[in-house]
C-alpha cells in the first residue's frame, strides 16, 4: 500500500507537466483548429529562458549581496520566463501561423514541425549541444508521512500546476477576452462575423499556451535539472495526446487526461519492465479512443474543417 501511494504521488508530478503543456495544444486547436507541432519545442525554450532568468537574478544577489531567499527567486522567475515566452508565441503566430490561417491545415501541421527544427538548431547555434545543470533556487527538503516519501518540489510542482490551471480555467469562464475564445471555438467562422477579431484572440491564445509550457519547463527543470536542446520533442508529442484524449477544446479534459497519462506510465513501470511503459501507455489510449472518438469531453464540431 505504501509503495502504491508512493507511485500516485509520482504520477501527479509526472502528470503535472503532461498536463500544462496539453492545455497549449488544446487552446490552439478549439480556437484556430490547428496542431501547433512546436509547442514542445516552446517549452524547452521556456526551460531554457528560465535558466536565464534564473542565472541572472542569482548573478545580480550576489553582486548587490542582496538576502533573497531562493523561493522569491523561483517565483520570480517562473512569472519572467512565462511572460518573456509567451512573446515567442505570439512571433510564432504572426509569422508561422498568421500567413496560413486559410491554407489546408496539413500546410500548418508542417510548417509546426519546421518551427519546431528551427527553434532546437538554433538553441544548438547558440548555446551548442552542452547540457545546461538548472540553477538549484531551493534545497530539496523531504517529509515522511505514512511511509510515503514527499519532497517539498514535488509538492511545490503539483501545487503550483493546479493554480495555474485553476487560473486558466478562471480566466476562460469569467473573463471578457475568455468569453471571446470560447466563443471563437464554438464556431470559428461565424463569430467574427460579430466584430471578434481573431487577430486579437489568436496571439492571445498562443501567449497563453507559451507561457504555461514555460511554466511546465521550470517546474520539469527543478525536478530534473538537466537541459537539452531536444527536451520537449517526446514530453511535446505525449502531451498532444493527452490533448486529443481530453477532448477538443477541453481545459478540464486535457489537464485530467494529462494526469491520467502520467499515472499510466509511473503504474506501468511499477507493473511491467521499464521499456513497455510507452506501448502499454499509448495501447490504453487507443483503447479508450475506440470507445470514445471525440476524447473524455470533445464534440464533433458542427462547422466544415478546413482540412
Amino acid at each position: 500500500m505504501q509503495l502504491f501511494l508512493q507511485n500516485i504521488v509520482n504520477a501527479m508530478q509526472w502528470g503535472s507537466f503532461y498536463a500544462l503543456i496539453a492545455l497549449g495544444y488544446s487552446m490552439v486547436y478549439s480556437i484556430l483548429m490547428l496542431f501547433n507541432f512546436a509547442h514542445g519545442d516552446i517549452f524547452m525554450v521556456g526551460s531554457y529562458i528560465g535558466f536565464g532568468v534564473a542565472t541572472a537574478l542569482l548573478g545580480l544577489t550576489a553582486a548587490f549581496n542582496l538576502p533573497l531567499p531562493g523561493w522569491i527567486i523561483l517565483v520570480m522567475t517562473i512569472i519572467l520566463a512565462m511572460f518573456l515566452t509567451s512573446f515567442v508565441g505570439m512571433f510564432i503566430e504572426r509569422v508561422g501561423y498568421r500567413p496560413l490561417r486559410d491554407a489546408p491545415r496539413a500546410s500548418a501541421a508542417i510548417t509546426g514541425l519546421m518551427i519546431g527544427i528551427i527553434l532546437e538548431t538554433g538553441n544548438l547555434a547558440l548555446l551548442g549541444a552542452e547540457r545546461l545543470s538548472f540553477p538549484a533556487l531551493i534545497d530539496t527538503v523531504t517529509f515522511q508521512v505514512g511511509g510515503i516519501y514527499l519532497t517539498n518540489k514535488k509538492i511545490l510542482i503539483v501545487v503550483v500546476s493546479l493554480a495555474l490551471m485553476s487560473a486558466l480555467h478562471l480566466f476562460i469562464q469569467k473573463s471578457k477576452y475568455g468569453m471571446a475564445m470560447r466563443a471563437m471555438s464554438y464556431d470559428f467562422q461565424a463569430v467574427p462575423l460579430m466584430g471578434i477579431s481573431i487577430n486579437k484572440i489568436a496571439p492571445l491564445t498562443f501567449a497563453i499556451g507559451s507561457g504555461l509550457a514555460a511554466a511546465a519547463g521550470i517546474l520539469y527543470s527543478l525536478a530534473y535539472p538537466v537541459l537539452d536542446p531536444y527536451m520537449g520533442v517526446l514530453l511535446g508529442w505525449k502531451a498532444f495526446v493527452a490533448a486529443i484524449l481530453g477532448g477538443r477544446g477541453s481545459i478540464l479534459g486535457a489537464a485530467l487526461a494529462g494526469f491520467l497519462l502520467g499515472f499510466i506510465e509511473i503504474f506501468s513501470v511499477w507493473i511491467f519492465p521499464s521499456t513497455f511503459r510507452d506501448v502499454i501507455a499509448y495501447s490504453v489510449i487507443l483503447l479508450i479512443l475506440a470507445f470514445r472518438p471525440h476524447g473524455f469531453f470533445g464534440q464533433a464540431h458542427s462547422t466544415q474543417l478546413r482540412l
